[in-house]
């Protein structure tokens, strides 16, 4: 994942981890499928539902089961190969694909920060960039270079808030081709703070 020039959406990416081919419709006709499948189901499936004067959650998914299986009958073309061309998922963990990744890059003091939170890492690592995993199942996984690390949840320090003066203070302007001697002070002026 890390040093891809390409920029990927989530779901490309777990695609392609899962070794499946993005095919996209990048042609008119293609898209123009989908479309005409999709206002034909929204034109049709409100009608049914008016029919079936299905007005609870509970009504519509009963009225919903019965037309998908009167469309997918008569809709449903027969697969020009019968034989099963499903593959094994290429490794043991799915939820670590099926999940949303980023990368943030680790502080000199092992903290990073995900979603507005400062997480302190409790393992040594030597990576400069941390992939964070925010999994199905509502965990936080962090890892570098393959490793699961141990990690928690840290409170923010205080932000240093800047100090104003509350009276005016007089600041010390000296003249150009001016001695050191004669100085005049302005009485309106702001010392400047570091």
């Amino acid at each position: 994942m890390f040093g891809e020039e390409e920029s990927l959406s989530e779901f490309e990416r777990a695609l392609k981890e899962l070794r499946v081919n993005v095919i996209h419709a990048n042609s008119a006709p293609a898209k123009g499928r989908i479309e005409r499948l999709f206002r034909t189901l929204q034109d049709r499936l409100v009608k049914e539902l008016r029919l079936a004067n299905a007005k609870t959650l509970e009504g519509a998914n009963e009225v919903l089961e019965k037309y998908l299986i009167d469309h997918n009958r008569r809709y449903t073309l027969e697969p020009a190969r019968v034989a099963n061309l499903h593959r094994r998922v290429p490794f043991q963990e799915l939820d670590a694909c099926l999940c949303i990744k980023k990368e943030h890059p680790l502080r000199n003091d092992f903290t990073l920060i995900h979603n507005k939170k400062l997480y302190q890492i409790l393992q040594f690592t030597s990576a400069r960039r941390i992939e964070v995993q925010d999994r199905l199942d509502g965990n936080l996984v962090m890892t570098a270079r393959g490793r699961v690390l141990k990690h928690k949840q840290i409170d923010r320090p205080p932000v240093k808030k800047r100090v104003r003066l509350t009276q005016k203070s007089p600041v010390r302007i000296l003249p150009k081709n001016r001695s050191w001697a004669t100085f005049k002070i302005k009485p309106n002026a702001f010392i400047p703070t570091s």
